[in-house]
């Protein structure tokens, strides 16, 4: 299983319109974030978490060739509003886009993208069927999914955890029960807006205690705004098991 960041930025992306902070001002490409997205890949099965406004620059930096579903964590812009450019994979496999999210999330959808469920179907638009998330364990193209129930402030989201992989964006709490889900991973990502407390996500240090908790074999930090500081200071900051991803990494989950 290949696990590809399309994107480990905050809503706004990493430099931010019109900022003049030296993080935003940096040539080094790792200080580059686009919104936080992801790409698991099997031999038969690409998976993609979260489809924000980056989406087809993603899909091209990547090469992605196909996409067989979409799971979405939460409603929010910066993690549905690419799903328009769903149409090119629409066009290639001659079929709509699976997309799984929970009801609430779905009605998002079908407001944002109004045009794609109406009686009257323009040619060309996007093709989307949409799924509901189970609270138990679900298959996506032969795909283990476990759902994980989280909270982004008061917004309860969905994290994922596939075999000894889980996946966690726009948290700041998780549930004793959610994180009963995540014991035994190895690897493990998780969102750290910044070094500071944040009303609706893990600050750094938080994270930090969340993952010596669950204690995986590496952990990959997320979600980052330009208010974290410098990518290569930051690292130096972390223990060797946990690590600030950035756009374009990719890792093999090894048994």
């Amino acid at each position: 299983m290949k696990i590809t960041f399309l994107g480990t930025g905050t809503s706004q992306g990493v430099p931010v319109i019109a900022c003049e902070c030296k993080i935003c001002q940096s040539s080094d490409p790792y200080d580059k974030r686009l919104r936080t997205s992801l790409l698991l890949e099997t031999d038969e099965t690409t998976l993609l978490f979260d489809a924000g406004p980056d989406f087809r620059q993603q899909m091209l930096r990547e090469h992605v060739m196909k996409l067989d579903s979409i799971l979405l964590t939460h409603e929010h812009k910066d993690h549905i509003s690419g799903m328009d450019d769903v149409r090119a994979f629409n066009y290639k496999s001659q079929d709509a886009i699976d997309i799984y999210a929970e009801e609430r999330v779905q009605k998002a959808i079908k407001e944002e993208y109004a045009y794609v469920f109406s009686e009257y179907q323009y040619p060309g638009i996007p093709k989307m069927r949409l799924y509901t998330i189970p609270e138990h364990a679900f298959d996506v193209k032969g795909v283990q999914i476990i759902p994980i129930r989280v909270f982004h402030y008061h917004l309860p989201v969905y994290g994922f955890r596939v075999g000894n992989f889980a996946y966690i964006t726009d948290a700041n709490y998780i549930p004793e029960e959610s994180k009963e889900k995540l014991f035994g991973v190895k690897y493990l990502v998780i969102n750290a807006l910044r070094k500071e407390k944040h009303v609706s996500h893990f600050s750094l240090r938080e994270a930090i205690d969340f993952i010596r908790e669950i204690s995986p074999k590496k952990a990959f930090i997320t979600h980052i705004s330009h208010q974290m500081g410098f990518h290569a200071e930051v690292t130096k900051e972390l223990p060797p098991e946990i690590m600030m991803a950035y756009d374009g990494l990719s890792f093999l989950c090894n048994e």
